[in-house]
């Protein structure tokens, strides 16, 4: 079988984000797993407008008029499974992840999400709201989810902490449950998807 495509989505563009740190080290933790290809997939290289084609995702047949749509179309439909790192804004997630999943419809189906989070709640909210999402667009969220905890992202938000090694051991435990599950159902539903009449 050929290696397991995961793509780490970043789901901040902000300036001196703090989202590319959980990023790199997730994507780190995946590559160490045997027949696993993790790729890095930025927001900030898919300047996507506000969703405004003439009809919805779902009725688009993955033909999108953008050109910048069509890239991230073909970016998310190679992918056999993702991971979203998001921030928590006001209860949800960020306005620029929303957007760029809302562009797509086919690409995502049958497919497996898990979540690395950070915010209020360790950006539990955020997660909730994604499930949600990630279930209207046939996915399969993962149960288990890495939430980096107040106490620990604020301060090196605020820069009076740094992302360590120490960081990274704190969060290991979780992040290997969702791995785990991550890559069952990413084996699973490849198979399937390719059974699939």
């Amino acid at each position: 079988m050929s290696p397991l495509k995961i793509a780490v989505i970043l789901g901040s563009i902000r300036p001196n984000r703090f989202n590319d740190k959980p990023a790199m080290w997730i994507h780190r933790e995946l590559g160490k797993l045997p027949d696993v290809q993790a790729d890095l997939v930025d927001l900030k290289d898919y300047p996507l407008p506000f969703f405004d084609e003439q009809t919805g995702p779902s009725q688009l047949g993955g033909t999108y008029t953008n050109a910048v749509a069509q890239k991230w179309a073909a970016t998310i439909a190679a992918a056999d499974a993702y991971v979203m790192v998001t921030p928590e804004y006001n209860h949800s997630t960020s306005g620029v992840l929303k957007n760029a999943i809302d562009w797509l419809y086919p690409e995502w189906n049958r497919k497996p999400v898990g979540f690395v989070s950070y915010g209020g709640v360790g950006g539990a909210r955020a997660v909730e709201h994604l499930r949600q999402i990630a279930v209207e667009l046939e996915m399969a969220p993962i149960r288990n989810a890495v939430h980096i905890p107040g106490h620990v992202a604020f301060p090196i938000i605020m820069g009076k902490a740094q992302w360590n090694a120490e960081t990274e051991a704190g969060l290991k435990a979780n992040a290997d449950k969702m791995m785990h599950e991550l890559i069952w159902w990413t084996k699973a539903l490849k198979v399937a998807r390719k059974q699939r009449v």
